[in-house]
């Protein structure tokens, strides 16, 4: 039976991952910091709490990702996972949570769970939600899961490892890179107030749901990124331009170093164009 009087987390030390060859995505569990630790599956990441009590595991990514961390984190730390946390609903993140139902806790946010029922994603439906904070105890050890509001989805939120002074962060502060294409379910100017409440938190750790692991400075930076092209957007779209001319006049050239700038500027812009069209009425 499931312990959900009180919720705990669970703290222990991970070993390196198996290696050899294999078909598929490459999966593979590193160290971050103290008992914080990160599961790769491809090009999508998550992180483990690894304790004397148990393990807390987050977005699971798919259903055959899954089946491989469970078998893992068994073979490696001898720990049953206690608790999956999802970041937000998107299928790709939290794909494969059924996975854990039998000896995990499935938490998230509660905009999150409507979605997930809603959409009929493939995954467990949480079994406890929240909706501003929730802290999780698991042996000594203890994680702040904190909804920053609207941004990348409606249910976004990080988990806040304390003593690692770290932050797991999934897909609305992209590292080193523009956001995803023309940014689909999203919310602004939410999503810049989101990563603002990001940056307030004590951390010098950033782990992303994607890329490397970065620090607050990234989040910074992609935060100035996002208030530049909103903020050229707006004013095109007051000064008449259409999406067309927007594309071409606006060039946001300081973060031209940034991963996908070529690629995805013209898409951000049409992305953004579209929030802004929904969230003003012009003369």
């Amino acid at each position: 039976m499931k312990p959900v009087s009180t919720l705990l987390l669970l703290g222990l030390v991970l070993l390196p991952a198996a290696a050899g060859a294999q078909d598929g995505p490459v999966r593979a569990i590193t160290h971050i910091a103290g008992d914080l630790y990160r599961f790769q599956n491809g090009g999508h990441y998550s992180v483990l709490l690894v304790t004397e009590a148990g393990v807390l595991a987050t977005d699971p990514i798919n259903a055959a990702a899954a089946v491989w961390l469970k078998n893992a984190v068994a073979a490696q730390f001898g720990q049953p996972i206690r608790y999956v946390v999802y970041s937000h609903d998107h299928a790709d993140h939290i794909g494969g949570g059924e996975v854990f139902d039998d000896e995990a806790i499935i938490v998230a946010h509660e905009n999150a769970k409507a979605a997930i029922i809603g959409e009929q994603r493939p995954t467990a439906v949480p079994e406890i939600v929240f909706s501003d904070r929730m802290n999780i105890a698991l042996g000594e050890k203890q994680v702040e899961l904190i909804y920053v509001g609207r941004g990348h989805s409606d249910n976004s939120i990080v988990m806040h490892f304390p003593a690692e002074r770290a932050v797991f962060a999934v897909d609305f502060i992209p590292i080193r890179s523009l956001p995803y294409r023309d940014l689909t379910d999203a919310y602004f100017p939410d999503w810049i107030d989101a990563i603002k409440r990001v940056e307030a938190l004590d951390f010098d750790i950033l782990v992303p749901g994607h890329g490397p692991v970065a620090t607050k400075e990234d989040a910074v930076e992609i935060r100035r990124y996002l208030e530049a092209l909103y903020g050229a957007v707006l004013s095109a779209a007051r000064a008449g331009e259409s999406l067309e001319e927007m594309q071409q006049s606006i060039k946001l050239d300081a973060f031209s170093h940034l991963g996908q700038y070529e690629a995805w500027l013209p898409l951000n812009i049409e992305g953004m164009y579209r929030q802004v069209s929904l969230h003003r009425r012009g003369n």
